[in-house]
């Protein structure tokens, strides 16, 4: 009989991210979490991307969004607000934040750790989160790994710190993101490696009533699609000392979404719902 511990979930269907459920001992318990170990990058694939690590980063619950009616589904990845009792690392970082999963709105994926909500364009999915938030669509099979689903578009909110971030600032954050964004969403295998990449757009920027920065580049793979990337940082509304990175990941494909919809969607990011503006942030 295995002792008490995390373990892969027995009843896992492969929809969502994977996760691990709590054996007591006994029997299996209805407390879940997402593994450290998928945070180890951010690809734009279903299953072990950018809005898992975004969603895994604290081992927090997920909420299905629908794009259209508002309606939301608490999806089965639900962490406890502690750990279970006798759970090793008690206090530690295995541990889920003792908060309420988030409050959804119309339209939006909610980052409640982050204070922000994303906007989620018609015909999109999206993910709210304790710690992270993302909207993706037009999944596919990836080149280079068919048994893996790839997106056509995703944007996904998280920690800088998650992302092992040191910067101070909202420019320096961005700047240094965007290489690694670009690796996690167009290089490694799934693409073949990237080729060469272009410098389209950097600046300052406001986000949802806070100064931010942002890097853009168009990327050239090996194989598969060539891409646009976005390395967006601000800090939270929540706190201003806490920096927010929103990562953007579009296909070149005349299936994929028009890059204006990625200038929508930074321009959507608001303060979520019940969120206070705090120090230097703007009505």
């Amino acid at each position: 009989m295995s002792p008490p511990g995390w373990h892969p979930d027995p009843g896992y269907t492969g929809i969502g991210p994977v996760h691990e459920r709590w054996w007591d001992g006994n029997q299996w318990t209805d407390h879940l979490r997402v593994p450290p170990a998928a945070i180890r990058r951010r690809r734009m694939r279903i299953g072990i991307t950018a809005g898992v690590v975004v969603l895994a980063a604290i081992g927090g619950g997920l909420f299905l969004l629908s794009d259209n009616s508002g309606d939301s589904k608490e999806s089965a990845a639900t962490a406890p607000s502690t750990a279970p009792s006798g759970a090793p690392g008690g206090g530690g970082e295995s541990q889920a934040p003792e908060r309420q999963l988030p409050q959804t709105e119309d339209g939006y994926a909610t980052d409640l750790a982050g204070g922000i909500s994303l906007p989620v364009p018609d015909g999109w999915t999206g993910k709210s989160g304790i710690a992270g938030a993302g909207v993706t669509t037009g999944e596919y099979a990836c080149p280079g790994d068919s048994s893996q689903q790839c997106v056509r578009g995703g944007v996904f909110s998280m920690p800088a710190k998650a992302l092992k971030l040191d910067t101070t600032t909202a420019k320096a954050t961005a700047t240094k993101d965007i290489s690694a964004n670009a690796t996690d969403s167009y290089g490694e295998k799934i693409y073949g490696g990237i080729t060469s990449h272009q410098e389209l757009k950097s600046g300052p920027v406001t986000v949802a009533g806070e100064q931010g920065y942002l890097v853009r580049w168009k990327v050239v793979t090996k194989s598969g699609d060539d891409g646009y990337v976005q390395s967006l940082a601000f800090p939270s509304p929540r706190s201003t000392d806490t920096l927010i990175v929103v990562r953007s990941g579009f296909d070149i494909n005349t299936k994929a979404p028009e890059l204006s919809v990625m200038d929508d969607i930074t321009k959507g990011i608001k303060a979520a719902s019940g969120t206070g503006s705090g120090p230097g942030t703007t009505a």
